[in-house]
C-alpha cells in the first residue's frame, strides 16, 4: 500500500462522505481531484507529499478560474456555475489564504532577505516566494507586488 498525504486522506474521506450523502455534483468534483492526483502520481512515479498535492490543487484552481472567466465572457452561466462549485470544493483542501496585508509583508521580507535591488533580481525573489507561499496566495498577485516594489 502506498503512503498518502494528509490532504489526500482528507479528500478520500470527503469523497466517501459525499457518496454516502448522495451529493452527485460534489462526488463528481472530488473524483476530478482524485483523478488529477492519481495522474500526478503516475507521472512522477512516486506517491505525493502534501506539497505536491498542493501544487496539483493550485494548478486545478487556476485552470478553473481561467475557465470561469471564459464562460462568463461567453455568457455561459450554466458552465460558469459548475466551475465556481469546483473551485469551492478545491478550496476546501487548500491552506487558508493570506490576506493582502500579509502578502505585502511576506513580499517585503523576501525582497530584503534575497537582497534584491532591481528588476534583474525578480526571478530570485519569485523563486523564494514560491516556496513560502505554496498554495496560500495567488502567485500572479505576488508577482505584481514584487514588480511594483522592485521598480521603486
Amino acid at each position: 500500500m502506498t503512503a498518502t498525504s494528509e490532504i489526500q486522506s482528507a479528500i478520500a474521506a470527503a469523497t466517501k462522505a459525499a457518496m454516502r450523502a448522495r451529493e452527485r455534483e460534489r462526488v463528481k468534483a472530488l473524483r476530478l481531484i482524485n483523478a488529477a492526483l492519481k495522474q500526478a502520481e503516475i507521472d512522477g512515479r512516486a506517491s505525493l507529499a502534501d506539497a505536491d498535492v498542493l501544487a496539483v490543487l493550485t494548478k486545478m484552481r487556476k485552470q478553473r478560474r481561467d475557465s470561469l472567466e471564459q464562460f462568463t465572457a461567453a455568457n455561459r452561466e450554466d458552465l460558469a456555475q459548475i466551475e465556481r462549485f469546483e473551485i469551492e470544493v478545491i478550496d476546501e483542501f487548500m491552506p487558508q489564504a493570506m490576506s493582502a496585508e500579509e502578502l505585502e509583508t511576506v513580499v517585503a521580507e523576501t525582497i530584503a532577505a534575497v537582497g534584491a535591488s532591481g528588476m534583474r533580481d525578480m526571478g530570485a525573489v519569485m523563486g523564494a516566494l514560491r516556496e513560502t507561499l505554496a498554495g496560500r496566495a495567488d502567485m500572479g498577485e505576488a508577482s505584481r507586488l514584487v514588480r511594483a516594489a522592485l521598480q521603486r
